[in-house]
C-alpha cells in the first residue's frame, strides 16, 4: 500500500488544534502515514513541546497576526488575511512537495476553513472535512441551510431562554430541540455574524461532490441516528479524538492534547492535592479556553460551590487586556468577594491539564461549558457532568448529555440569564448525591467510557471507519 501523505489544515484555536493533532497521531499510528500539520504561527508557538511522533511535521504560516487575534483588531481583515495567506501556504506546500517527488495524497481541513477545500480542488487533490463537533450539530447546520432556516429562525427569534419554547423536529434526529438546544450562531442576538456564511460555504462545497465523506469526532454507538440522517453524505465516526493514554493506555507519553494555548498552572500541586481526596469527592469547574463569565455569574458559582461544601478545583483564567498581555492584577480572580473562603475548601488555578484532572479517581463531577472536546474527555474518563453551556455548539452538546446519553444534568438560568448559586448547588447534589438520579448518571458515565474506548481500539468502530476511509483514497 502506498504511504499516504496528508496535509492537515486547522483553524488556530485550541478547540480545533487539539482534536486535529490527535487525528494526525491516529493517521500515523494506523497506517504509518506522513502528516504535515498546518496552522498559523500564533497557534503553533503555543503547541506543547511534547514528543513529536515520527511522521508528523509542522508547517506554520503567518496570517499577519503572529501574536494572535486581539480584542479591538479588525475581524474582517483577520479572516481575509487568514484565507489569503493560508491558501497560498497550502499551495506552496503542495507544489514544492510534488516537485520533490513526494506528492500529497489528501488534504484534510477543519471547520471555518472552507477555502482549504477550494485550494484542494484547484490542485486536483482529494480533500475531506474533519468535523470536530458532534454529528448532530453538523446535521442541524445542514438542515438550516437546506429548507429549515425559517422554521429554526422563527423559533429562535426571541432568544435562548423562552418561557414556553417550541420544539423543533429535524429529519433523522431522535431529539426534539428548543431554541436553547441549537447552535448559538442561529439566534438573532448572535454577534458573530461571520460564522454562518463560512458554514454555508462548507455546505455549498459539499454539494458539489457526490456522496462526500465527512470525518466526525464521534463514534458509531454515540450518535447512530445522526451519522445516518443525511443519506447523500457519508458521515463516519473516527473519535473520540483525545490523548490515547486516556483511552487505550498504549502510549503513556500521550497525555497532552498538544494545543494548550494558555500557560498551564506553574508549580501548582493541584494533582497531588486531587490524589489526596477521597474517590469521587471533588468537583472540577472549567469553562474552556474562550468563554469569559460576567462578575455576577462568577459570584453565583462561588456561592454554589461554598453552599455545596465539597472540595473543588476551579480553573479561572487570567484576564487578557487589549494588547494581549496577561493582566497582572488578575481582575477576574480578585473579583470574587469570597475568595478566602473558597481557598479553604478547594483550589483555584489559572489553567491545568484537563485530561489528567478528569482521569483522577477523586473526580466526582465536572461543571463544564460543554465544549465538544471537554464533553468527550469527560465521557472517556467516566465523569458525570453539570452542563453549563455558553455559546456555539455547547447548547446542543448539553442537550445530548442530559437527554440522549444521560450522563449529566443541565443548569437552568434565571430570567436575567444568570445561573444562581442555588441552581448550581441543586445540580451538583443531583449528580454527586447518593440518590437514584446520581447513581444512574454514574452508571451511564461508566458505560459510555467503556464504549468510547472500545470504539478506538483495534477493530472498534472508529478504527474500522478510519481504515475503510484510507482504503478508498488509495
Amino acid at each position: 500500500m502506498v504511504q499516504h501523505r496528508f496535509l492537515l489544515v486547522t483553524y488556530p484555536a485550541q478547540g480545533h488544534i487539539n482534536p486535529s493533532l490527535q487525528f494526525a497521531k491516529r493517521l500515523i499510528n494506523t497506517t504509518g502515514a506522513h502528516v504535515t500539520f498546518v496552522t498559523s504561527l500564533s497557534a503553533h508557538h503555543r503547541i506543547g513541546n511534547g514528543s513529536i511522533p515520527d511522521g508528523l511535521t509542522y508547517a506554520p504560516f503567518s496570517d499577519g497576526y503572529d501574536d494572535g487575534f486581539k480584542p479591538g483588531d479588525n475581524i474582517d481583515h483577520y479572516w481575509s488575511e487568514l484565507r489569503r495567506r493560508g491558501a497560498q501556504a497550502i499551495t506552496d506546500l503542495v507544489v514544492s512537495s510534488a516537485n520533490e517527488g513526494h506528492p500529497y495524497t489528501c488534504i484534510v481541513y477543519t471547520i471555518l476553513l472552507p477555502w482549504a477545500a477550494d485550494v484542494a480542488h484547484e490542485l486536483h487533490l482529494p480533500n475531506v472535512l474533519l468535523w470536530i463537533q458532534p454529528a448532530t450539530v453538523f446535521d442541524i447546520y445542514y438542515y438550516y441551510f437546506n429548507g429549515y432556516k425559517d422554521l429554526i429562525r422563527d423559533n429562535t427569534s426571541s432568544g435562548t431562554n423562552d418561557a414556553l419554547p417550541c420544539a423543533i423536529g429535524l429529519p433523522g434526529l431522535p431529539l426534539s430541540l428548543t431554541s436553547r438546544d441549537l447552535p448559538s450562531f442561529m439566534v438573532d442576538t448572535n454577534p458573530y455574524t461571520f460564522v454562518l456564511p463560512l458554514l454555508q460555504e462548507h455546505m455549498d462545497l459539499l454539494e458539489r461532490e457526490t456522496h462526500p465523506t465527512i470525518l466526525v469526532n464521534t463514534f458509531d454507538a454515540l450518535e447512530p441516528e445522526a451519522l445516518k440522517a443525511i443519506e447523500k453524505y457519508n458521515l463516519i465516526g473516527v473519535g473520540p479524538l483525545i490523548p490515547t493514554t486516556f483511552l487505550d493506555g498504549k502510549d503513556p507519553s500521550d497525555k497532552s492534547s498538544g494545543g494548550d494555548l494558555f500557560q498551564k498552572s506553574k508549580d501548582s500541586p493541584y494533582l497531588e492535592w486531587l490524589n489526596l481526596k477521597p474517590e469521587g469527592s471533588v468537583i472540577y469547574v472549567s469553562f474552556g479556553s474562550i468563554s469569559v463569565l460576567e462578575k455576577a455569574q462568577m459570584e453565583e458559582i462561588a456561592k454554589g460551590l461554598l453552599d455545596c461544601g465539597r472540595p473543588f478545583l476551579w480553573v479561572i483564567r487570567e484576564k487578557v487586556d487589549k494588547k494581549g498581555d496577561d493582566n497582572e492584577s488578575k481582575e477576574e480572580e480578585e473579583m470574587l468577594s469570597c475568595r478566602e473562603e473558597l481557598e479553604k475548601l478547594g483550589r483555584i488555578v489559572p489553567w491545568c491539564s484537563q485530561v489528567e484532572v478528569l482521569s483522577s479517581p477523586s473526580l466526582g463531577c465536572f461543571v463544564t461549558h460543554c465544549g465538544w472536546n471537554s464533553s468527550l474527555e469527560s465521557m472517556a474518563s467516566g465523569v458525570p457532568v453539570v452542563a453549563f453551556p455558553q455559546w456555539t455548539d455547547q447548547g446542543t452538546n448539553a442537550k445530548l448529555i442530559e437527554d440522549a446519553w444521560k450522563t449529566g444534568v443541565r443548569v437552568t438560568p434565571n430570567e436575567k440569564g444568570i445561573v444562581t448559586g442555588e441552581e448550581l448547588k441543586r445540580c451538583l447534589e443531583l449528580v454527586m448525591g447518593s440518590g437514584e438520579i446520581g447513581e444512574e448518571m454514574r452508571r451511564n458515565a461508566k458505560k459510555w467510557k467503556d464504549l468510547a474506548r472500545e470504539a478506538v481500539s483495534e477493530g472498534g468502530s472508529s478504527d474500522k471507519n478510519l481504515r475503510a476511509f484510507l482504503d478508498r483514497i488509495d
